[in-house]
């Protein structure tokens, strides 16, 4: 067999010397799509997170057997094509729920403890020059008794509805899709569940249902004060909606997705006003260190149990 991973950029530092076990592996850091097709051309497994597949490309790849994805989501395989091309695609499921949920508490917890703010307070010497011992203009919160909207009661949501009921909050959920139902937790319409929280954190995937869910519309059903945090999908949040939205509020906004991703020059999002209560991390929730093993160990099971399918 011929492997070819084609965004190990995506991985970070990992371990793939197991992977040569199955046949010749070539890797590339990044792959554009006008390198794709020379560079996959005599592949027989392709491993990528995010390098997209159309039907043109999976039908100029006679030898393509299967695409082991390093990701959740499939959106970019056409997957109708490869299936009637008879080539396989594996995805991997419930690998990140943790570090996702951890990931959560920490944007969470820094923005109801204005964590951004008193580090540079410290930092750019203000404390130093502070005439008493403390400094608490701007104020802490705590979880316990706060209203927790949770939008999307998967496997991350209902694991983040577990600690945050271990800090004392008060959980609901509202569930788009409808497949998702739990009997802990009051289950909500979107606009009560917008309007009743403090703090609202998003756990569902981007489909055409929940594709700019909160609009402008939505986001003035928000408390003045609430905190807005998430890590589904970029995408699910009118970003430039929600800007507007926090320069009329005191609103807090954590994210670890964006609709367009790398982030765009200008985004609305770096609007200097805006930078005590925002926290953007780079769409690295999925990638604690242990998350990304526990990926790679479930791509290579999939490439194994493929491998011997075929004999």
């Amino acid at each position: 067999m011929k492997l070819v991973i084609l965004d190990t950029l995506t991985l970070g530092e990992i371990d793939l010397e197991e992977f040569k076990e199955f046949g010749d592996v070539e890797t590339y850091e990044t792959t554009s799509q006008e390198d794709l097709i020379k560079r996959c051309i005599d592949a027989d497994i392709i491993i990528t997170c995010k390098v997209r597949f159309d039907a043109q490309a999976l039908r100029s790849l006679p030898k393509l057997k299967l695409i082991a994805l390093t990701s959740t989501g499939t959106d970019v395989i056409d997957l109708e094509c490869a299936k009637a091309l008879g080539i396989e695609v594996k995805n991997v499921a419930g690998y990140s729920t943790q570090a996702v949920a951890q990931h959560t508490f920490m944007l969470v917890l820094a923005l109801l403890g204005n964590l951004a703010y008193y580090d540079r307070y410290c930092k750019q010497s203000h404390w130093c020059s502070s005439p008493v011992f403390t400094h608490i203009i701007e104020g802490s919160y705590e979880i316990q008794g706060k209203e927790w909207g949770i939008i999307g009661l998967g496997n991350i949501g209902k694991q983040t509805a577990k600690i945050a009921e271990a800090f004392g909050a008060n959980i609901s959920y509202t569930s788009i899709s409808g497949n998702n139902s739990c009997a802990t937790y009051p289950h909500k319409s979107l606009d009560d569940l917008l309007s009743s929280s403090d703090i609202i954190t998003i756990h569902s995937p981007l489909t055409p249902q929940t594709y700019h869910l909160l609009n402008q519309e939505k986001l003035t059903l928000l408390k003045k004060n609430a905190l807005l945090v998430n890590v589904g999908r970029g995408g699910i949040i009118d970003e430039y909606a929600l800007a507007q939205r926090m320069r009329e509020t005191n609103m807090k906004f954590g994210s670890d997705v964006l609709e367009y991703e790398p982030m765009k020059f200008n985004h609305p999002l770096l609007d200097t006003t805006l930078q005590d209560r925002i926290i953007l991390t780079p769409h690295s929730a999925w990638a604690y260190m242990e998350t990304r093993k526990r990926l790679m160990q479930k791509v290579y099971a999939n490439i194994k149990d493929f491998i011997q399918s075929l004999s």
